[in-house]
């Protein structure tokens, strides 16, 4: 896997954008394009690059279909259900039917053998995207794409293929086709770029490090952590999975910027929240507005009564969870949620904000952290167990020496972790360059920054991935 990190950023991107840079019309760079994503998709698994390859035709066809019925409704209404239905087919049979055919397994014995069937890459992310391309066309919001091979463009774009954002067709339709990179914003996608690599090499690792060590698998008793142990690895995976997954889109926008691609945020310092409503609108929101505006408004939103609401939400988060994974225990993750939604638009809106900011901020902080105990283990008894140890019920004690040891060598790169969830080293930027203006040495750091500083991230992300061999994908089975 480290070599695999080294040999994208060194020889496959470098070479890429070398190339892309080299050749001179748009149509030229988009084959580039087109066809190093393809190389980087079937690099993970080439017999599914033809999964890929027909879910881009399925969108492609119907989409021109819809448009050509555009004046029957029920033909076109006829193209939409077939060119989603068919999407969503095919992601239910690779990521849900062994799923499904287990649960059945356990009410009914049958069947006897349960087929493996390997979960493509990315498929939950390009299949989102192609669907939403073919409702935004049935929509009218989009004119359909004529060549094919753009539409395949769009959805395999290596920035963001396997790990998000969420990209609308409707968002990239015209940089497609007549995009013109400036030179600040390909500045701008370098440094958001190192950035995200860093955030993924150096901080992401060394908290998935931590938090293995410290949360045990299924071939491990929980006995053998002690509570304060299980307490510290839940805080270690909160925070990798903010700084893994943020990673990659901060990745995936600075590698778009670099191209003259403008992908929308995906996060915003979620675990600044207030509420979990708040928590919500700055968590994945590529994925969240997906399910708002496809899934939540047809059914028919917030506008036909609270029962209706409820049930609507309800539906919302269940397949948010489901989403995730293909296990029980991410169903419960978004129902988790569903609950506290609904309890904070009835009832605790209105008395939070009569509380002060520290204690919504810490409710919310709490309903997070227990959220991704849930997200962690597929097997629901662990949950079960996890909770009970953290509590000292497992007859594994509060605190040893290896506990204790972990805690005292990490406790400045924890500090730092935790920073790195917040803007205040964002907003630390920002104020720098508003007073650099009046403040001739700031002005001069700032250079400094914006020259030195992608270099130096860069460097430091390099070292971190050499030096350690943990490098885990936390969205493989996205």
């Amino acid at each position: 896997m480290v070599f695999s990190s080294l040999l994208f950023i060194y020889l496959f991107f470098a070479v890429t954008m070398f190339v892309y840079c080299y050749v001179g019309t748009i149509q030229k760079k988009n084959v580039v394009l087109l066809i190093a994503s393809l190389i980087f998709y079937a690099w993970g698994g080439p017999k599914y690059l033809i999964l890929l390859l027909v879910m881009a035709l399925i969108s492609w066809f119907f989409a021109i279909q819809i448009h050509h019925f555009r004046k029957s409704p029920a033909l076109k209404r006829v193209c939409l259900v077939l060119g989603v239905g068919l999407q969503l087919a095919l992601l239910g049979y690779f990521k849900y039917a062994g799923f499904i055919l287990e649960n059945v397994k356990r009410i009914t014995g049958v069947p006897e053998v349960i087929p493996e069937i390997v979960l493509p890459i990315g498929i939950s992310f390009y299949t989102f995207q192609l669907i939403s391309y073919v409702v935004d066309v049935y929509r009218e919001e989009v004119a359909p794409q004529k060549k094919y091979w753009l539409v395949l463009l769009y959805c395999s774009l290596f920035h963001q293929c396997i790990a998000g954002p969420i990209v609308r067709y409707k968002d990239v339709a015209r940089e497609i086709e007549h995009r013109r990179p400036k030179i600040p914003e390909i500045g701008r996608g370098i440094n958001r770029f190192t950035i995200g690599l860093v955030k993924k090499a150096v901080f992401a690792n060394s908290c998935a490090q931590i938090a293995d060590t410290l949360l045990p698998e299924a071939i491990i008793p929980f006995n053998s952590v002690p509570a304060l142990g299980l307490w510290l690895g839940a805080l270690m995976y909160m925070l990798q999975i903010y700084l893994d997954f943020s990673a990659y889109s901060d990745m995936a926008i600075g590698m778009g910027l670099m191209v003259g691609f403008h992908y929308k945020e995906n996060f915003n310092y979620p675990y600044i929240s207030d509420t979990v409503t708040e928590f919500w609108r700055r968590w994945h929101i590529s994925l969240s507005s997906f399910f708002r505006d496809y899934v939540y408004i047809p059914l028919g939103g917030n506008r036909k009564g609270a029962r209706r609401t409820i049930f609507n939400l309800f539906i919302v988060w269940a397949l948010t969870g489901l989403w995730h994974g293909a296990s029980w225990n991410f169903v419960l993750w978004g129902l988790y949620y569903f609950v506290f939604l609904v309890l904070e638009k009835q009832v605790l809106l209105n008395k939070l904000k009569s509380l002060p900011k520290a204690v919504n901020h810490i409710y919310t902080l709490v309903v997070v952290y227990f959220g991704w105990i849930i997200f962690k283990f597929t097997d629901l008894s662990r949950i079960g167990l996890m909770l009970k140890g953290m509590l000292g019920l497992n007859h594994n004690g509060f605190m040893n020496m290896e506990v204790a040891v972990t805690f005292k060598n990490n406790i400045f790169f924890i500090i730092v972790a935790i920073i790195a969830c917040t803007p205040l080293v964002s907003n630390g930027y920002k104020w720098m360059c508003r007073k650099c203006k009046t403040v001739a040495l700031l002005k001069y750091l700032r250079r400094v920054i914006e020259v030195a500083g992608p270099v130096v991230l860069l460097l430091l992300a390099t070292m971190a991935l050499v030096g350690n061999s943990y490098n885990p994908f936390l969205y493989f089975q996205f």
